[in-house]
């Protein structure tokens, strides 16, 4: 049995209406980008090759229109420290107040206090990177200790079904450290490396409870974010419809990136409202087990570098305020 509510994850959504905005603001945003970029790039190719044989024009509408892509890509890629720490953060950091009974402003005054939270927590943006990236790390080294358990077990035809687990582990873990980052807003930390620490210790040592809780997750979300697709395939059609020498492969394309658009807007929230949920709920009043921390000690070294930073966190090295919200 799961240990979340749809319905709580549904009224978390619509308390958070005005953050719910701003993503699809952000990730439409981005997903128009993608478009206009790769439209103009193969409008540029089309022209360009119109000075050779048809051969010729349909590559180099088919070489702009990628490169445009590519350029958008890289931009996005050097924007995901910003995105994570405006956009993100801030959202988790609002679920966390509402769960936790606290009362929040309307409009964009939300958006205003979560920030405000955010940089008071993580002064400078590469604070909350770096603990997300290592984080991530130590999730994976824990899902690795679960394979390898598994791995020993001698029944016929394991290594099929584990090769299925493991594509599930990959997507289930998937949200782990921006629920982990929630724990950082929930106990007010002042070192939020020590408990990003501590943090990884408890949901290891519940990984069973955790990724069943992800596995009905996983499944809602993606059944949701398959029907998204199907919507966006005419739009997507539509687009590509407009773009010069347009590729028969490109609402496809187009179609995957709305759908990717409306999953991290809309869907990502809700798959997070539901483990925040399940992670506070199985992990109450728990206290990080010895016996993890040296396992997790041997499987990864980034587990290593957070005790690292909470250390030199705690010494001075970049202490925080704690927040006056």
């Amino acid at each position: 049995m799961a240990d979340f509510s749809i319905g709580v994850s549904m009224g978390l959504m619509r308390k958070t209406a005005p953050f719910i905005i701003f993503r699809m603001a952000v990730y439409f945003g981005i997903a128009v980008a993608y478009v206009l970029a790769t439209g103009t790039g193969a409008g540029i190719g089309w022209g360009v090759g119109a000075i050779g044989t048809d051969n010729f024009q349909a590559s180099a509408t088919m070489w702009g229109g990628g490169l445009g892509f590519a350029l958008t890509a890289g931009v996005i890629y050097f924007l995901r420290e910003y995105i994570l720490y405006m956009v993100k953060a801030g959202h988790i950091a609002v679920m966390v107040e509402l769960l936790e009974g606290r009362e929040l402003p309307g409009g964009r005054g939300q958006i205003s206090y979560a920030q405000a939270m955010v940089k008071e927590r993580f002064v400078q943006s590469s604070v909350l990177f770096g603990i997300d990236q290592l984080v991530k790390g130590v999730v994976r080294a824990i899902t690795g200790i679960i394979q390898g358990i598994a791995s020993f077990l001698p029944i016929p035809g394991l290594d099929k079904f584990m090769s299925v687990v493991r594509a599930f582990l990959r997507v289930a873990v998937g949200l782990i450290d921006e629920v982990i980052l929630a724990q950082i807003f929930r106990t007010r930390s002042e070192n939020p490396w020590q408990t990003a620490r501590d943090s990884v210790v408890l949901y290891g040592q519940n990984a069973k409870p955790m990724l069943i809780n992800a596995a009905w997750i996983t499944i809602i979300s993606y059944a949701l974010a398959f029907v998204v697709f199907l919507l966006m395939l005419a739009p997507a059609g539509a687009v590509v419809y407009l773009i010069p020498g347009a590729w028969s492969a490109g609402s496809f394309i187009f179609a995957i990136l709305f759908a990717w658009a409306a999953k991290v807007a809309l869907i990502e929230p809700f798959a997070i409202a539901c483990l925040l949920q399940a992670y506070f709920k199985v992990t109450e009043g728990q206290t990080p087990n010895p016996e993890w921390v040296d396992k997790l000690d041997k499987a990864s070294a980034k587990f290593g570098k957070l005790a690292e930073k909470a250390t030199s966190w705690a010494g001075g090295g970049g202490k925080a305020k704690a927040p006056s919200v």
